[in-house]
């Protein structure tokens, strides 16, 4: 190369003599790709930001397991052909018609320790929304995230620790690619097939 400038697949070429497949010269290629400033730089979220992505996540885990406690509960009054006349079986009268109700052993247990599951997951998930509140109260993207339908507080806290540094995309088809939004693209020559969604982002951000 004599110190000659050489455009980026010239200089890249130049190197592969290098490219075999052992880890100690793969190692050497990658340094040396690295020193002559051919690897694209990578966005790495901050410490803080990571805590407040797992929090978010792990009230979307507990909310998960809630709604299955639930579906149970629910599940356990149509085996018996109990109706629910009110719309929140969970609430003040619907504890009450639960309470009522006879179950035969072993869905009385069941019911009981659901009940009691989902009462403890209601106040640790009330815990952490109270947290999220508090970490994101000035948060610059969660208003903008707002103004769409649809969004509220909790949810677009979610998006914007999902999503972090939106600058480090350079243009909305790579923001949305990230979540795994756009469809899969097969081509060749002259056949264009769209299939389904990619799906291969984060999928906290897709349940958003």
């Amino acid at each position: 190369m004599g110190g000659r400038c050489c455009s980026p697949p010239q200089r890249v070429k130049a190197l592969a003599p290098l490219a075999c497949k052992t880890d100690k010269v793969d190692a050497r290629v990658l340094a040396e790709l690295s020193f002559r400033d051919l690897v694209p730089a990578i966005w790495l979220p901050t410490p803080e930001l990571r805590a407040e992505r797992e929090r978010a996540r792990w009230r979307l885990h507990l909310v998960k397991h809630r709604a299955i406690l639930k579906n149970r509960v629910h599940s356990s009054l149509i085996a018996f052909g109990h109706q629910v006349p009110m719309a929140d079986l969970f609430g003040v009268a619907g504890r009450k018609l639960l309470a009522d109700l006879d179950f035969p052993e072993p869905w009385l247990s069941h019911v009981q320790a659901s009940l009691e599951l989902i009462d403890d997951l209601d106040h640790r998930i009330g815990e952490i929304e109270r947290w999220l509140r508090r970490s994101g109260a000035d948060h610059r993207y969660i208003p903008l995230l707002m103004s769409a339908p649809g969004i509220g507080w909790i949810t677009g806290f979610t998006i914007a620790a999902e999503i972090g540094d939106i600058s480090r995309f350079s243009s909305p088809v790579k923001l949305t690619g990230y979540p795994g939004l756009c469809p899969r693209v097969s081509q060749s020559g002259e056949v264009d097939r769209r299939g389904p969604l990619a799906k291969h982002g984060p999928r906290c951000l897709r349940w958003c």
